[in-house]
């Protein structure tokens, strides 16, 4: 129960820590429970997008879904992504590159990067009935989460627990606590569509890239890769479901 209050905590605004006084170690072992963060901000999403489609166009309501989950993360994963976009696009060596996501500024690549990466959400999104949107947008923030918390047991930690902008380190994932993390991510799957169901090979395929990609540039990941990592392999995920309905 801890460490689902840790993880509902860390990865959303939800005052969890109010109901119980959580432990450091439970934080560091939060990615074990991301999925199920997921469940709950892929609920909100989907419910949001659902409603919305009833009263707006598929375009407003897919705007809609996305800010819905915003609010709920406080744009965790986001921020993520832009300082991950801005290190990797404007650092030349691993220093810089950490260096420069470790900046609380914003810049270009960063920018570009959100702006796109909304742009092809919300139309993945909007390109999906109603019904078949929520549930897609549920089973791709549960299971992206659930496999972009492998990084952490593939590639060690960039930073050291002092230089680390929380001042947190992840620990690795037992045998176990992957299984049930996989598990619970996977559950959402077998509401989508017998086609779409596919596209979950996509979050699978992102994450092995990225996990490829940060061992050659930096010899392993932070925080912000984590967030990339998950928002990216959702996003592709988003749009093989759009796809596959074609």
């Amino acid at each position: 129960m801890e460490r689902a209050i840790a993880a509902l905590s860390f990865f959303t605004r939800l005052p969890l820590w109010r109901v119980k006084e959580i432990g450091a170690d439970a934080y560091k072992r939060v990615v074990e429970l991301w999925p199920l963060a997921g469940w709950v901000t892929g609920s909100v999403a989907g419910g949001v997008y659902f409603a919305a489609s009833f009263a707006f166009g598929p375009m407003i309501a897919a705007v809609m879904a996305l800010s819905s989950r915003l609010l709920l993360t406080g744009a965790l994963h986001e921020d993520g992504l832009a300082d991950f976009a801005d290190g990797f696009g404007g650092g030349t060596d691993r220093d810089r590159i950490l260096n420069i996501m470790k900046d609380s500024h914003i810049g270009s690549y960063g920018v570009i990067t959100l702006i796109i990466y909304f742009l092809l959400a919300v139309g993945a999104i909007a390109s999906m009935p109603p019904a078949i949107g929520a549930v897609a947008i549920l089973a791709s923030d549960s299971w992206s989460k659930a496999v972009a918390s492998w990084i952490i047991n593939f590639l060690p930690y960039a930073r050291s627990a002092t230089t680390a902008k929380n001042r947190l380190v992840y620990s690795r994932m037992s045998p176990s606590a992957a299984t049930v993390g996989i598990i619970i991510g996977a559950i959402p799957l077998i509401l989508l569509p017998g086609p779409a169901a596919v596209a979950a090979v996509a979050p699978i395929v992102v994450t092995g890239l990225m996990i490829i990609y940060l061992r050659h540039k930096i010899g392993g990941y932070t925080g912000d890769c984590c967030g990339a990592t998950f928002l990216l392999s959702e996003l592709a995920m988003l749009l093989a479901v759009s796809a596959m309905l074609f």
